[in-house]
């Protein structure tokens, strides 16, 4: 990928574009196309033609995708599978009729069984049953894997799925309704914090910053707690108290956003489809590649540390009667180490950085 290379990052503001886009601008890349959700929508199939066939895009980060925790999912299913789906359709497509070089897709591990064995080798896609509240999502996933696959293996194009796991770091998103665990973990411990100190300039700051459906740092103190108390901010008497969904029981693992910008830089730089398969395999699959740490924790245990470094002296109040989702998500990264790749931000730096991060932003 020479530096004069023309790269289209599809979804440059969101986590992990934004970080690609920072990656590739110290690595000395300039010559980039990037577009708002205003500016093109990605579901729609006609612009999507019109700007792949304009602007002849050489590389292309996939990078755009509808996102969100278990609630949002659970939610909004049909406007996860049905964005989702057209959002890799389209740019997948056009990548191919526009002869792009190569093209990086990103999934999620979601893809994998509820059941899993552990850790998630790539191999153990399509083997039994999704977890129910991601399902919609976790399918849309899988078929832009097999929609890569497929145009490669008919067409001979270079397009590559890369499926990170669960992703954190600077722009992520802190709304409370629709964040992933540990964004929502932060603000939420962030804000028992000051309202432990009684620091009213902080409370109303963040709020300003991102309002909780239309309530913002003007609203009244009563207001103000009425609607931290919905999203399990809660004080009684002096004391406060942070609720977090489920029985904090399940495994994660976590991979530093800019770690994920690095390993998709290196994939896509220096290895090829060719690379992601054995050669002389009759039936091609499961080409994918899973970017992760190899490690992991409790939710009890990450909101255990999360709350030491905010300084935050409340209780943690695990809600059992809300699901937990799949007790065990850890990637086997044997065949990302094997291309030669390895993460470089563990979980206690990462944390700190993203803090100092949401602090300054």
């Amino acid at each position: 990928m020479n530096k004069d290379a023309k790269i289209y990052i599809a979804g440059h503001r969101g986590l992990v574009g934004s970080a690609i886009l920072k990656k590739l601008k110290a690595d000395g890349y300039s010559n980039f196309v990037l577009k708002t959700h205003a500016e093109l929508d990605l579901t729609d199939a006609n612009a999507v033609a019109t700007f792949f066939a304009e602007e002849k895009p050489e590389y292309v980060f996939l990078a755009a995708a509808k996102v969100g925790g278990i609630v949002a999912n659970n939610t909004y299913r049909a406007d996860f599978i049905y964005a989702n789906l057209m959002i890799q359709n389209n740019v997948v497509h056009h990548s191919y009729v526009n002869n792009v070089k190569k093209l990086l897709f990103l999934g999620s591990t979601c893809i994998y069984p509820k059941e899993c064995p552990q850790p998630m080798k790539e191999d153990y896609l399509l083997t039994d049953t999704l977890e129910y509240t991601n399902e919609p999502y976790a399918i849309a996933k899988i078929a832009g894997i097999k929609l890569c696959e497929s145009y490669n293996l008919q067409y001979g194009t270079n397009f590559i799925s890369v499926m990170p796991t669960n992703l954190y770091g600077p722009n992520d998103n802190f709304d409370l309704e629709k964040s992933h665990v540990l964004p929502a973990l932060i603000r939420k411990m962030h804000l028992g914090r000051a309202l432990e100190a009684q620091d009213w300039d902080n409370v109303r700051k963040d709020l300003n910053e991102r309002p909780i459906e239309g309530v913002d740092g003007n609203a009244s103190e009563s207001d103000i707690y009425a609607i931290l108390e919905k999203y399990g901010i809660k004080k009684t008497g002096d004391k406060i108290s942070v609720e977090i969904w489920g029985s904090g029981k399940p495994m994660r693992e976590f991979l530093w956003s800019e770690d994920m910008a690095d390993a998709c830089i290196f994939i896509m730089k220096s290895r090829d489809f060719k690379d992601t398969y054995a050669a002389g395999e009759k039936e091609i699959r499961n080409t994918h590649i899973n970017i992760g740490t190899g490690k992991d924790l409790s939710i009890r245990e990450l909101a255990e540390s999360i709350k030491d470094m905010v300084d935050f002296k409340g209780s943690l109040n695990f809600n059992a009667d809300k699901p937990d989702g799949t007790m065990k998500k850890l990637t086997d990264v044997s065949k990302l180490h094997g291309l030669g790749w390895k993460h470089s931000i563990d979980l206690k730096e990462g944390i700190e950085k993203m803090y100092s991060w949401y602090r300054s932003a």
